[in-house]
C-alpha cells in the first residue's frame, strides 16, 4: 500500500478510504436516527413513563446481552469478508428497524419491544467492529492516528446529525407512539445507502488477510477464538493499558450520561432562554459533545505528536474528569451543555488513541476479535455503571457526592494508565 502522507488531504485522496468513510457516515447516521426515536419512545413520550432505575433496566436490556454478540462477532470478523458483513447487516438492520417500527406504532411494550431493539444492536455489533478491523486495510501505519481522528468523529458527528434530523422531524411527526414509529421507520434509508456503499469493494478488499475463512463453527471454535483474542491483547502492554483506561472511562461515562437523562427530564424540563430542557435540551447537549468530538479530531493527532499517546490520554482523563465535576456542581443547562461539550472532546480523544494503539499492535488475524473484546469491554462497563448509579441517583439527578466520584475516578484512571504503559 503505497503512503500518501499522513494529512487529511493525503488520506482523502484514497479511493478505498473515502468509500469506507462514506459506509461509516451513513451507518452511524441512521444509528442517530433510530437512537433519537428510542429515546423519544422511553424517555420523552407521554404515552409511556420510566423511572431511574426503570431506564437503566432498559439500557442493560439493550445493550448488555449484545455485548455477549461482540467476541462471536470478533472471531467470524477474522474468517468471514468484512465487507460482506457491512453490506448484510446493513440490509439487515434496515429490515429490523421496520419491525421496532411496527412495535412502537402498535403500543408494543415489554420483552417484544426490548427483544427488537436488542436485535437492531446485536446486528450495529458487526457493522462497528468490521469498520474498525478494515480501516488498516484502507491506509497505512503512519496514518493510523489521524485515519482513526477522522472516522470516528465524522461517524460520531454523523450520529448526532441523525438525532438532529429526528428532532427536527418530530414537530412534524408528533411524539406519541405513531411519530416516534415514524422516526425509527426513517433509519432504514441510510442503513441501505450504506449497504449499497460499501458493496463497490472487492470482497476481500477489508481483509481478513488469512485464507482460512470457514464460517461454520462450533460453539467450542468460538469461545476458543474469544480468548484467543482476549489473551493477545492482554499480552501486549501498551494495548492492555489502552483497553483498561478506555474500560473506565465507559464506567464513568455511564454514571453522566444517566445523570444528564434525569436532569433534562426532571429538574431542567422548564429550560431557561437558550438552554430548554426535554429532548430539545438533551439535544443540545448531544450536539455539544458532537462539537467537542470536531475538536479532537483536529488537536488529537497533534497533541499525540507532540507529548506521546500516554501523556496525551492522562492529560485528557485529568482535565476532563476536573471539568465534569466543576460544571456539574453549576447544576444549570447552559453548564450542562458546555460539560457536554468537554466530555465529547475528551471521550473522542481517548478513543483515537486507544483505537490507534490497538490497530498498531494488534495484527490482522486477531484485529478483529480484539476489537470485538474492546466493544464489549466498553460497554459492560457503560451498562454496569449506569445500573449502579440507577440505585443510587434521585429522580432529579441531582447528586454532588456522586459526581465527585467521577471526577476522582477520571484522576485515578488517569495514573493508572500512565503506570501501566509504562511498565
Amino acid at each position: 500500500m503505497a503512503t500518501t502522507g499522513t494529512t487529511l488531504r493525503g488520506l482523502l485522496t484514497r479511493p478505498d478510504f473515502r468509500r469506507l468513510l462514506g459506509t461509516r457516515l451513513l451507518a452511524q447516521f441512521g444509528d442517530g436516527v433510530f437512537q433519537a426515536a428510542l429515546a423519544g419512545t422511553i424517555l420523552f413520550n407521554p404515552q409511556r413513563a420510566t423511572d431511574p432505575v426503570g431506564v437503566a433496566a432498559g439500557f442493560a436490556v439493550l445493550l448488555l446481552p449484545y455485548s455477549v454478540v461482540g467476541p462471536f462477532a470478533g472471531v467470524w470478523l477474522d474468517r468471514w469478508s468484512r465487507r460482506q458483513v457491512l453490506v448484510r447487516a446493513n440490509l439487515l438492520r434496515a429490515g429490523l428497524v421496520a419491525a421496532v417500527a411496527a412495535l412502537i406504532l402498535t403500543g408494543v411494550q415489554g420483552p417484544a419491544f426490548y427483544a427488537a431493539g436488542l436485535a437492531v444492536f446485536s446486528v450495529n455489533r458487526f457493522v462497528l467492529a468490521a469498520l474498525s478491523a478494515g480501516l488498516p486495510h484502507t491506509t497505512d501505519v503512519p496514518s493510523l492516528v489521524r485515519a482513526n481522528a477522522l472516522s470516528t468523529t465524522a461517524g460520531s458527528v454523523a450520529t448526532v446529525a441523525g438525532g438532529g434530523v429526528a428532532l427536527v422531524l418530530l414537530p412534524v411527526t408528533g411524539s406519541a407512539d405513531a411519530g416516534y414509529a415514524v422516526l425509527a421507520l426513517v433509519a432504514a434509508l441510510p442503513y441501505l445507502a450504506s449497504a449499497a456503499v460499501v458493496s463497490g469493494f472487492d470482497r476481500a478488499s477489508l481483509g481478513p488477510d488469512s485464507t482460512a475463512r470457514t464460517a461454520l463453527l462450533t460453539a467450542g471454535q468460538v469461545l476458543a477464538g474469544m480468548a484467543s483474542g482476549a489473551r493477545h491483547a492482554w499480552r501486549d502492554r501498551p494495548a492492555r493499558a489502552a483497553l483498561t483506561a478506555i474500560g473506565l472511562h465507559r464506567c464513568l461515562f455511564g454514571v453522566l450520561t444517566l445523570m444528564a437523562l434525569l436532569l433534562h427530564r426532571s429538574t431542567f424540563s422548564a429550560g431557561t432562554g437558550l438552554f430548554p430542557g426535554g429532548l430539545t435540551g438533551l439535544g443540545q447537549v448531544v450536539t455539544a459533545g458532537a462539537a467537542g468530538t470536531l475538536l479532537a479530531a483536529g488537536v488529537t493527532p497533534a497533541g499525540v505528536a507532540r507529548i506521546g499517546t500516554r501523556r496525551w490520554t492522562a492529560l485528557l482523563l485529568v482535565a476532563g474528569g476536573l471539568a465534569q465535576l466543576g460544571l456539574g456542581l453549576l447544576l444549570q443547562p447552559g453548564a450542562a451543555v458546555a460539560a457536554g461539550f468537554l466530555l465529547g472532546f475528551m471521550s473522542q480523544g481517548v478513543k483515537i488513541c486507544v483505537d490507534a494503539t490497538l490497530q498498531e499492535r494488534i495484527d490482522d488475524d486477531h484485529r478483529g476479535r480484539v476489537f470485538s473484546v474492546y466493544d464489549t469491554v466498553v460497554n459492560v462497563g457503560y451498562v454496569a455503571a449506569l445500573v449502579a448509579a440507577a440505585f443510587v441517583l434521585p429522580g432529579s439527578g441531582v447528586s454532588p457526592p456522586l459526581l465527585a466520584v467521577v471526577g476522582a475516578g477520571y484522576v485515578l484512571t488517569a495514573v493508572l494508565h500512565t503506570r501501566m504503559a509504562r511498565r
